[in-house]
């Protein structure tokens, strides 16, 4: 039985459309499911994970030596408000876009007091100081601060209370 050559080249655009669209949607996907998890219903504020320990699953392989705090963030009620308290030890904060693509970093090494940015994605806001474009209108940000020990992360705790991710119209009031 003989195929068709017009058959073969069918299945073959076929395959590469299944292909591109399985490569694009994935990472959208699972940011969603990642988001979805993250945020339990709620965006614009930050979530302490608790103690990481050998159960821990959350965050993919977790660092037991770390302190994670995630914000969900949705820039449809406008810019949103990032800000990371003081930490005296190693600590970053990180953007991830909805398709995991990560766009923005910042650490101790770059900010020692802590991190000040409006994230945004309306170009007017971008010439304000510290202002970062997200290239979506949701994501998640991602704190990470060394505690290894059970004090430490006591520490953290304590001080996670006064990190910020809010609307700029909420934190105005």
């Amino acid at each position: 039985m003989k195929i068709a050559p017009k058959y073969l080249w069918a299945a073959l655009v076929c395959a590469v459309l299944a292909h591109a669209l399985v490569i694009l949607a994935t990472p959208l996907v699972l940011m969603n499911v990642a988001m979805s998890r993250v945020s339990e219903g709620s965006y614009n504020h930050w979530r302490l994970a608790p103690r990481v320990t050998e159960a821990s699953r959350t965050i993919v392989r977790p660092s037991p030596d770390f302190a994670y705090s995630a914000c969900v963030y949705d820039l449809a009620a406008g810019p949103v408000v990032i800000r990371t308290a003081p930490w005296d030890a190693y600590w970053s904060l990180s953007l991830y876009a909805d398709n995991s693509d990560n766009f923005y970093v910042i650490g101790d090494r770059e900010a020692r007091p802590g991190a000040d940015i409006t994230l945004t994605r309306d170009a007017r806001v971008e010439d304000a100081a510290n202002a970062v474009r997200s290239p979506s209108r949701r994501g998640i940000a991602l704190i990470r601060r060394l505690a290894p020990t059970p004090e430490a992360y006591a520490a953290v705790a304590r001080i996670a209370d006064e990190d910020v991710c809010a609307t700029l119209a909420h934190t105005a009031r």
